[in-house]
């Protein structure tokens, strides 16, 4: 039998290496390959390369054709740590702040918990993916060909939740992240000198007056029951002192849940910005790009989550949120693909902010993610009685 408390230590340690050697999005060759050293080490077939540095790991126990996939993030951010910790990051200007060196660490002990005391029938998919942060990560693994090369039926991840204590599951059936869109606005004008505004046409006032406008695409074009924001994030020109810029960049994101609602935020901030350009007489260019796509969770899986998780978990500590976030996640794009859940485990209620320069993820969380994972495995892929077992229960 394994020993939780001992693997407990071991994945400690393994967490503290990965987050000591962050790696950013398709850069994490170190981290892909001690991941795919422990799951050979388990016993596992495993696969590298995936989407550039992608790893699957592919376990099979009983006679069941069935598989699902359980599924972790691998990158980092470019962000420089301010922690003390004796294993921060040694990347400068690149930290674990949204806890994918926990969540890599989890389903690694998964894979080794399954590999030693199996417990299920079927195949399990181990997907490790990269560029998550990007939201490239999953495209880059199914535009290489995931579903044909490691087929399953349904997909399962986890991602730790600051706020929340230890110990406690939260998700919730249908839409539970949203989309994120990405926009960019250029004017071009005629710069010149501050004290001559009227010998050029400027493009800063005209900038500002497009930030101001675009906060009406929510309020004023976007029906109160649908949620949408629209943030604008940088506004950057090539003015100085005493120069009036000819060229401004305004960048930013939109979030939604329905399709429709990123066509419209689209169609209004196209309108909007090239005919505030022209009442400055400058023009505008739109860039308009969709990086997640909303995250829907399957409902009949969900309950099936909730039912594994009370296995291992008081039952209060498994809750079902009422309302979706407007925070994205690329776990989605497998969503489109397959049925599937994604949750979120407590990371403590002190804990740090994601993408905060002193988050860390709390190893207290570490079991929790394998015991929640092994329980959904089992779950899902339910071993079938021999005669032997149903002999003894009627016994």
């Amino acid at each position: 039998m394994t020993d939780l408390q001992k693997l407990h230590e071991e994945m400690t340690g393994w967490r503290h290496d990965i987050h000591q050697h962050p790696e950013f999005g398709f850069e994490e060759k170190r981290t892909s390959a001690f991941v795919a050293s422990k799951l050979r080490e388990f016993g596992l077939d495993v696969a590298e390369g995936l989407g550039g540095t992608g790893v699957v790991g592919t376990l099979t126990r009983g006679t069941s054709n069935r598989s699902i996939a359980l599924r972790a993030d691998m990158d980092a951010l470019r962000i420089t740590e301010q922690s003390d910790l004796p294993y921060r990051s040694v990347n400068p200007g690149v930290m674990h702040a949204c806890g994918h060196d926990g969540h890599t660490t989890m389903l690694l002990g998964a894979a080794k918990y399954l590999a030693s005391e199996g417990g299920f029938d079927g195949t399990v998919r181990f997907i490790f993916q990269p560029a998550e942060e990007w939201g490239r990560g999953a495209l880059s693994m199914l535009e290489d060909g995931l579903m044909d090369r490691f087929p399953f039926e349904e997909i399962y991840g986890i991602h730790n939740m600051p706020g929340v204590p230890v110990g406690v599951l939260q998700t919730k059936p249908g839409a539970m992240m949203s989309a994120e869109d990405n926009f960019e606005i250029v004017l071009h004008g005629v710069g010149g000198h501050a004290a001559r505004p009227h010998w050029g046409n400027e493009v800063l006032v005209a900038a500002c007056a497009i930030v101001t406008n675009l906060q009406t695409i929510v309020s004023r074009r976007i029906s109160p029951t649908d949620i949408a924001v629209v943030s604008v994030t940088e506004l950057l020109t090539d003015g100085t002192r005493n120069a009036l810029p000819g060229m401004a960049r305004i960048l930013g994101d939109a979030r939604s849940f329905k399709p429709e609602i990123s066509q419209s935020i689209e169609r209004q901030m196209r309108i909007i910005a090239e005919a505030t350009a022209a009442a400055y007489n400058v023009t505008a260019d739109v860039k308009y790009t969709r990086e997640f796509v909303p995250l829907i969770n399957d409902t009949e899986l969900v309950q099936e989550v909730f039912a594994a998780a009370r296995t291992i978990l008081p039952a209060d500590n498994v809750i079902e949120v009422a309302e979706p976030v407007t925070s994205s996640e690329d776990f989605a794009h497998f969503l489109s693909h397959v049925p599937g859940c994604f949750m979120n485990l407590g990371n403590g209620e002190t804990s740090a902010p994601l993408h905060n320069p002193n988050f860390d993820f709390n190893d207290a969380g570490l079991i929790h993610g394998v015991r929640t994972h092994v329980a959904i495995v089992r779950r899902r892929l339910p071993e079938v009685p021999t005669s032997e077992d149903a002999n003894l229960r009627l016994s």
